[in-house]
């Protein structure tokens, strides 16, 4: 664990890191290669959050871990959404946005990630978002 002197700020780095460490394990990365699963988390978190209702996308950014919280927000700008996204523009955003190649292809990355995401948000919420997708993608949700 990080020590910053703040316990607040010690849970979110560590919470950060596993998920992190998540992504980085399903593909076997080394911790050395932690900006390639940034890349992955940022790009999927920004395609989710510009794909959803503004409302929705509030409501998913309240759960996440603080830090992932503020890459989630990065850039946004709500009057701009939701981003009407099918299942082959979804895949082409975050493939637009993760800049390395990678095994198993964009889909399976997208699936890698929202899986590691997952362990943070309700069930119920989780539902919401499944909800407000469109059926193929929804399916991609876990």
């Amino acid at each position: 664990m990080v020590e910053t002197g703040y316990s607040s700020f010690n849970a979110t780095v560590d919470k950060t890191n596993r998920l992190l460490k998540e992504i980085e394990q399903a593909y076997g990365w080394p911790h050395e290669r932690r900006n390639q699963s940034y890349a992955a988390l940022s790009a999927v978190l920004h395609a989710l959050r510009d794909r959803l209702p503004v409302e929705e996308a509030a409501q998913l950014g309240a759960q996440l871990p603080m830090l992932v919280r503020g890459i989630y927000y990065t850039g946004w700008d709500p009057s701009k959404v939701p981003v009407k996204m099918h299942k082959e523009e979804f895949h082409a955003r975050v493939r637009r946005d993760f800049p390395y190649e990678v095994e198993g292809g964009i889909e399976q990355l997208i699936k890698t990630v929202l899986k590691a995401l997952r362990l943070y948000v309700t069930e119920g919420e989780w539902d919401d978002i499944k909800s407000s997708m469109p059926r193929e993608l929804a399916d991609e949700l876990p």
